[in-house]
């Protein structure tokens, strides 16, 4: 289970047993003298070879004089130099360390740091992420976990800091919570979580102040969603496609657009999928739960902007009522598909999404997430989304924002060229270019449902889930996206 925390944000801490957590910089190692009365940690430093060289750590244990159990040295390198992302992954540092312990003090502001409140709540955001665990199925607990029915560890957080700190933890709890939910989706088993059950999660938004509407199949086919019906069709369980609104900026404004797939299982239909490492097809809604998550963040935190999430929930199953390579499908917008391969699902989904959502919102713009193509891991493996757009500026304000969050994106191209390469024989186009530039062709399929609407495709296949793990992220599902689309709308769209 994920450790829970209780934390709290003072400018002096009286010690009382725990942990202390002292943060430390090459130059200036050693514990405030409440800490170390005894001026045993920069001897043990010494001893240790303890360099405060960035995320290695010294733990001394029952410190001479020290009213504290443990002390935690962790360096931090250059703090002079630090971003964001750094104090993020100093948090889910400290979290690795310090196991079952009821209380913990962190001392921000040792010599040679000066940690503003933003920086404070960074370090908390990364204990949140980083202590997370996904052991719902489990039902033997490792004995160096987090006892189940344990109360939260209380962390206080010492810094001059502390009244900034404590408001701009408020934004970070917001996305702590709307990350650890796309997690859990993508974690979750597919017989667990369908369509419907998919859809309830994003209902439930509604107490944060979403408005949530959910289309079922027979609406569906009233607005002549035949492609994201024709990948449904297969699976006993029936379609959904989950509308959420947040109306937290002025009325006149018109909305930011975000749109995830939502294959909840995909065994690539009657194009069959290998059997090796089907199972990990579960995350193939991994964009989703990025948009369902990045929904949670803007309630919970109440942000000032005007935003619609569409998921498009489906599961592509490949029964006697599959479609078969060869169907063609009219999608909403009227245009003709030549299905090459079911197993090119995704982007059939998402025409019809994408098409739904510019027809009645009239968006600022509309960003698409995507599990959508093998291509772009063959690409940019697992550090880069790929990013595809028709628009400059919107790329380059998800880029900047990629490179704040440190979930990054990488651009790639789009081109005419490229758009020959799903004309059919048969159809307006086909659902697939082939192997040569896969990517690059779903992102130029998607592209033609779009209009003149500023719009961007980020596929993070190789980001949403078996990503590599990290201090903030010891997840098979990462929850990519949700922080990038926040600092998007962050730092660029909120009144």
């Amino acid at each position: 289970m994920s450790q829970k925390f209780d934390v709290s944000f003072v400018k002096a801490q009286k010690p009382a047993g725990g942990i202390a957590v002292v943060l430390q910089a090459p130059e200036a190692i050693g514990a405030p003298g409440e800490v170390d009365p005894a001026g045993v940690v920069a001897k043990a430093a010494e001893i240790g070879r303890f360099r405060a060289k960035t995320l290695k750590t010294l733990d001394i244990v029952a410190p001479q004089g020290s009213p504290f159990d443990r002390i935690l040295l962790l360096g931090l390198g250059d703090p002079a130099k630090m971003a964001a992302h750094d104090w993020l992954k100093a948090g889910g540092a400290a979290v690795a360390k310090l196991g079952d312990s009821d209380s913990v003090t962190v001392y921000l502001d040792a010599a040679g740091i000066e940690a503003g409140g933003q920086a404070a709540a960074d370090f908390a955001l990364g204990m949140l992420l980083g202590s997370y665990r996904f052991e719902t199925y489990k039902t033997k607990k490792d004995e160096d976990e987090p006892r189940a029915n344990k109360k939260p560890t209380k962390v206080a957080i010492v810094t001059a800091a502390a009244a900034a700190a404590k408001k701009a933890y408020a934004d970070s709890e917001a996305v702590a919570g709307g990350v650890r939910l796309a997690r859990d989706l993508v974690n979750e088993p597919a017989n667990v979580l369908g369509p419907v059950e998919f859809a309830e999660k994003a209902k439930a938004l509604e107490k944060l102040g979403v408005e949530v509407e959910i289309l079922t199949e027979r609406e569906m086919k009233r607005l002549g969603m035949g492609a994201l019906l024709g990948v449904a069709q297969g699976s006993e369980r029936p379609p959904r496609l989950a509308i959420m609104q947040w109306n937290g900026g002025k009325p006149k404004d018109r909305p930011l657009a975000f749109v995830g797939k939502g294959v909840v299982f995909d065994t690539g239909g009657i194009s069959i999928k290998p059997a090796a490492g089907m199972e990990e097809m579960k995350g193939d809604m991994g964009g989703a739960a990025a948009v369902i998550g990045l929904m949670h963040v803007l309630a919970a935190r109440k942000a000032k902007v005007n935003a619609v999430g569409i998921l498009g929930l489906v599961e592509n199953m490949p029964d006697g009522n599959a479609q078969r390579p060869g169907d063609i499908v009219t999608s909403m917008s009227g245009q003709t598909i030549e299905v090459i391969n079911t197993d090119a699902e995704g982007r059939l989904v998402l025409c019809d999404a994408l098409w739904y959502c510019n027809d009645r919102f009239k968006p600022q713009f509309m960003i698409n997430l995507a599990t959508l193509t093998g291509a772009i891991v063959v690409a940019l493996g697992a550090h880069h989304a790929g990013l595809f757009s028709n628009d400059d500026s919107l790329a380059a304000r998800l880029t900047a924002a990629g490179l704040a969050s440190n979930e990054r994106v990488w651009r790639m191209p789009l081109g005419k060229e490229y758009d020959k390469m799903i004309d059919s024989k048969f159809a307006d186009m086909k659902n697939t270019g082939g192997r040569h530039a896969g990517s690059i062709t779903a992102a130029q399929f998607l592209q033609r449902f779009v209009k003149d609407t500023p719009w961007a495709h980020i596929d993070i296949a190789g980001t949403a889930m078996g990503s590599p793990t990290d201090e903030i992220n010891q997840s098979w599902g990462s929850g990519f996206g949700v922080r990038l689309l926040d600092e998007l709308v962050r730092a660029n769209y909120e009144s």
